[in-house]
């Protein structure tokens, strides 16, 4: 069973999502140049809030390089010198699979539970006395090494690096799996995670999300700006500061899907989280904004027109309705938002709607042409409520 959210959200002079030159992203479809917010900006905004709609912390993950610091702290903590804790929870993590560089980094972004620094500094309590001798072993290797390196340099020799990567036995990978057991952290459970050293710890996402595309074309703008220093003597002319900055206006359609059978499984079948989830998903979706630029323009705008749609398989992304781009219109919102609806209704009378269960519609100022009166929610509240209960029902 899938649960569908799309909406329409218009923003006034922002820069939301930026490209490596600092101009607004954007994307050429049906011909015309659109605004567009990658759908990783938008998750990463989405699970900063699902604390505020009805999951604790404790619920969510943490994607970090740091979990050697993080579990060297809990060691410290625990009464161990705080270079050996590190050396120490290195050597642990190496034996588990996963390459630390000389900061202490893991070779790339770990998405894991709240739990996994306290799991991961209690195995390397456990088995504190076999990594010590590792630690001091691999010291050994590195004086060795740096002489070798002096012998090589003196003689111009090619110098063989290698990695502290192990490959981890039965036990470690144990071990390494309840460190990285994720079925109480919703947000890997909705977006899912990749171990490259070990497939059978990747976690496939439960949740699709789409790059935010503006209903109509776009021209990105210029700001020019000036600055004078407030110590600047009166009787000199002239800024201290000039510059540009990138921005636009666009109305988005957003989409997103979440499959509650993958979400399930995910979560160990913990019904309550499940259901939990679902409806912070929703909620945190509905209210997510990408944190880009926002200091210099508080784009702190709400989605104006929604339509959610429970179904038992299949999934429409709708973005299809503004292949061609709304142009002309005195309310740009009212025309997107009549577009959505009537694409969504041919794609219905065309490919039937025997999978889906239930479609809620709803738009702040109510203008919701051709929507049957019972398929329109009043609020937001009243919105997701009415799919979550669809679900179950």
């Amino acid at each position: 069973m899938l649960i569908e959210l799309h909406l329409l959200q218009s923003f006034p002079v922002s820069n939301l999502n930026r490209d490596d030159l600092g101009q607004p992203k954007t994307a050429l479809f049906g011909g015309h140049t659109r605004a567009r917010i990658s759908s990783q900006s938008l998750k990463r905004a989405v699970r900063n809030l699902l604390p505020q709609h009805g999951l604790d912390l404790s619920e969510t993950g943490v994607r970090t390089k740091r979990l050697r610091d993080a579990a060297g702290a809990l060691l410290k903590s625990a009464g161990r010198d705080e270079e050996q804790a590190k050396d120490i929870v290195q050597a642990g993590l190496e034996s588990l699979g996963f390459g630390v560089d000389a900061r202490g980094l893991t070779e790339y972004l770990l998405f894991v539970g709240h739990p996994a620094a306290k799991a991961l500094a209690e195995y390397c309590d456990l088995n504190c006395d076999q990594l010590a001798k590792v630690v001091a072993a691999k010291k050994a290797a590195a004086t060795k090494s740096a002489a070798k390196k002096a012998v090589a340099d003196d003689e111009k020799k090619p110098r063989v690096v290698k990695s502290g990567k192990t490959k981890p036995d039965k036990t470690a990978i144990e071990a390494a799996r309840r460190i990285l057991d994720a079925t109480r952290a919703a947000d890997v459970a909705l977006f899912g995670r990749m171990i490259a050293d070990n497939k059978d710890f990747s976690v496939d996402a439960a949740s699709q999300v789409a790059h935010a595309l503006s209903t109509h074309a776009v021209t990105t703008e210029f700001d020019y700006y000036t600055a004078v220093d407030d110590f600047r003597p009166g009787d000199e002319p002239g800024a201290d500061m000039i510059g540009t900055v990138d921005f636009n206006t666009a109305c988005y359609y957003r989409y997103a899907n979440l499959d509650l059978g993958q979400l399930t499984k995910n979560l160990a079948s913990d019904a309550d989280l499940v259901t939990r989830s679902a409806q912070a998903w929703l909620h945190a979706f509905i209210h997510a904004v990408p944190g880009g630029k926002q200091n210099s323009t508080a784009a702190r705008t709400m989605p104006h027109t929604l339509l959610g749609v429970v179904r038992d398989n299949g999934a429409w992304n709708l973005a299809n309705a503004y292949l061609q781009p709304v142009s002309g219109s005195a309310d740009l919102m009212a025309a997107s938002t009549e577009r959505l609806i009537q694409h969504f209704q041919q794609l219905s009378t065309f490919y039937g709607t025997d999978s889906v269960r239930r479609t809620v519609f709803s738009a702040i100022d109510g203008h919701l042409p051709g929507v049957p009166e019972n398929e329109t929610a009043l609020n937001v509240d009243d919105f997701v409520t009415r799919l979550v209960t669809a679900t179950t029902s």
